[in-house]
């Protein structure tokens, strides 16, 4: 059996270009899905598998200064609320921070890549294996465990690399990480690497690389060999595909809930009426009559 880790990177030091003009000044982690700012599902999916400490690798400080006053109390206005006895809006207000949740900062100076971003939180993870997640892109299963629970199970079981993988025609995986050696078992897949963004003729399989990741530590030791991809940048999938010709056994998850792209501003649009829809009955009904006058 495998420990669980007990620490979360959380990468939001990209310049959040494909939401502008709203990211000119705010970081897109504070963008609302249904509500509730992008970067509180990420630490919600943390909180529910015990995560003692999450780390934001930010890229300047009035990125960080936002992480760390939303992530911190705020006496007068729980004091505020209290007075006019706005007693829902004062438990929302304190659930944003998970008890015994520690939030610690890196800095990515540079914009190097998605590798690159995790490196910078190496003397903060320490020997520790980690999660990685992408904070814009959410998962959520209303019906069991989180996507972070789902991991877990199984890494726990395995060891090794386990992330989260979702399966796409073949024409579409020229867009992401794909699997190398592919045999599913299951609702699993062990896979002997990886690699991103394949040509069309040169695509390995359908299954594509995700996340969240649960890496092992020896990632941290691989990412400074990594050479820049495709794009130019530092990717996270090379570290894997190389700790993976060192031994390092990928494990892929099929797991079960619904993703919410959140990454581009139409994507932010549909997940937005995707999720209001499927958890606001009056709402749904508000939709049909405006769509049946829009119609007419």
């Amino acid at each position: 059996m495998f420990s669980k880790p007990e620490v979360c990177i959380l990468p939001v030091a990209g310049l959040s270009t494909r939401n502008l003009p709203a990211t000119k000044v705010l970081h897109k982690g504070f963008l609302t899905l249904n509500n509730l700012p992008i970067i509180q599902y990420a630490v919600e999916s943390c909180r529910e598998i015990g995560i003692k400490e999450i780390v934001f690798i930010y890229s300047d400080q009035s990125c960080k200064h936002l992480f760390e006053k939303y992530f911190a109390p705020y006496p007068w206005l729980e004091e505020h609320l209290a007075k006019k006895g706005k007693h829902e809006l004062l438990k929302s207000l304190k659930e944003i921070i998970p008890p015994d949740m520690k939030f610690s900062f890196a800095e990515q100076a540079q914009p190097l890549g998605n590798g690159h971003a995790i490196l910078m939180a190496k003397e903060l993870v320490g020997k520790r294996d980690f999660i990685v997640m992408w904070p814009d892109d959410i998962y959520i299963n209303f019906h069991g465990d989180g996507i972070l629970k789902q991991l877990c199970d199984v890494y726990e079981q395995t060891g090794g690399i386990v992330e989260n993988i979702m399966e796409f025609p073949r024409e579409e995986m020229t867009r992401y990480g794909a699997l190398v050696g592919a045999v599913r078992d299951g609702r699993t897949v062990h896979a002997k690497g990886l690699v991103e963004k394949p040509k069309l003729e040169e695509v390995p399989s359908n299954y594509a690389s995700m996340g969240p990741y649960i890496l092992p530590n020896v990632i941290m030791d691989v990412l400074p060999e990594v050479e820049n991809g495709s794009n130019g940048e530092i990717n996270l999938t090379d570290a894997i595909n190389l700790a993976a010709q060192r031994g390092e056994k990928i494990t892929g998850v099929l797991c079960s809930g619904l993703r919410f792209d959140c990454g581009t501003n139409d994507e932010l649009a549909k997940s937005n009426l995707k999720l209001t829809l499927m958890q606001n009955a009056e709402l749904r009904a508000y939709a049909k009559e405006l769509l049946d006058t829009i119609l007419v």
